[in-house]
Protein backbone atom coordinates (compact mmCIF):
# COMPACT_ATOMS: atom_id res chain seq x y z
CA UNK A 1 0.00 0.00 0.00
CA UNK A 2 2.76 2.46 0.93
CA UNK A 3 4.72 2.00 -2.30
CA UNK A 4 1.62 2.42 -4.46
CA UNK A 5 0.54 5.55 -2.62
CA UNK A 6 4.00 7.12 -2.79
CA UNK A 7 4.44 6.24 -6.47
CA UNK A 8 1.36 8.29 -7.34
CA UNK A 9 3.24 11.40 -6.21
CA UNK A 10 6.03 10.95 -8.75
CA UNK A 11 4.12 12.61 -11.59
CA UNK A 12 2.26 15.21 -9.53
CA UNK A 13 3.31 18.87 -9.24
CA UNK A 14 5.49 19.25 -6.16
CA UNK A 15 5.17 15.53 -5.45
CA UNK A 16 1.67 15.97 -4.00
CA UNK A 17 0.36 12.69 -2.63
CA UNK A 18 -3.30 11.78 -3.15
CA UNK A 19 -5.87 11.75 -0.39
CA UNK A 20 -7.71 8.86 -2.07
CA UNK A 21 -6.60 5.62 -3.70
CA UNK A 22 -7.34 4.68 -7.31
CA UNK A 23 -10.75 3.29 -6.24
CA UNK A 24 -11.81 6.49 -4.48
CA UNK A 25 -11.20 5.18 -0.95
CA UNK A 26 -9.46 7.52 1.48
CA UNK A 27 -5.83 6.57 2.13
CA UNK A 28 -5.58 5.37 5.73
CA UNK A 29 -3.92 7.60 8.31
CA UNK A 30 -1.70 4.69 9.44
CA UNK A 31 -0.26 4.41 5.93
CA UNK A 32 0.35 8.15 5.77
CA UNK A 33 1.89 8.33 9.26
CA UNK A 34 4.14 5.36 8.54
CA UNK A 35 5.46 7.05 5.39
CA UNK A 36 6.03 10.29 7.30
CA UNK A 37 7.86 8.39 10.07
CA UNK A 38 10.13 6.72 7.49
CA UNK A 39 10.91 10.11 5.93
CA UNK A 40 9.32 9.16 2.59
CA UNK A 41 6.49 11.73 2.85
CA UNK A 42 6.11 15.06 4.62
CA UNK A 43 3.07 17.11 5.61
CA UNK A 44 2.54 19.82 3.01
CA UNK A 45 -0.18 22.05 4.44
CA UNK A 46 -3.21 21.95 6.70
CA UNK A 47 -6.54 21.35 5.00
CA UNK A 48 -8.92 23.96 6.47
CA UNK A 49 -12.02 22.07 5.32
CA UNK A 50 -10.88 18.71 6.70
CA UNK A 51 -8.29 19.37 9.44
CA UNK A 52 -7.98 15.65 10.25
CA UNK A 53 -6.81 14.85 6.68
CA UNK A 54 -3.06 14.88 6.10
CA UNK A 55 -2.08 16.60 2.86
CA UNK A 56 1.43 15.38 2.10
CA UNK A 57 4.14 15.50 -0.51
CA UNK A 58 6.84 13.09 -1.55
CA UNK A 59 10.24 13.82 0.02
CA UNK A 60 13.58 13.53 -1.77
CA UNK A 61 14.19 10.30 0.19
CA UNK A 62 10.81 8.94 -0.89
CA UNK A 63 11.57 9.77 -4.51
CA UNK A 64 14.98 8.08 -4.20
CA UNK A 65 13.46 4.90 -2.73
CA UNK A 66 10.89 4.73 -5.54
CA UNK A 67 13.35 5.31 -8.36
CA UNK A 68 15.82 2.83 -6.89
CA UNK A 69 13.09 0.16 -6.76
CA UNK A 70 12.03 0.82 -10.35
CA UNK A 71 15.60 0.32 -11.60
CA UNK A 72 16.11 -2.94 -9.67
Amino acid sequence: MQHGWLARGLDQPGGKLPLFDANGKRVGPRTIRSCIDQGWAAPWFANPLKPDWLVCKLTPLGRKILTRRSRA
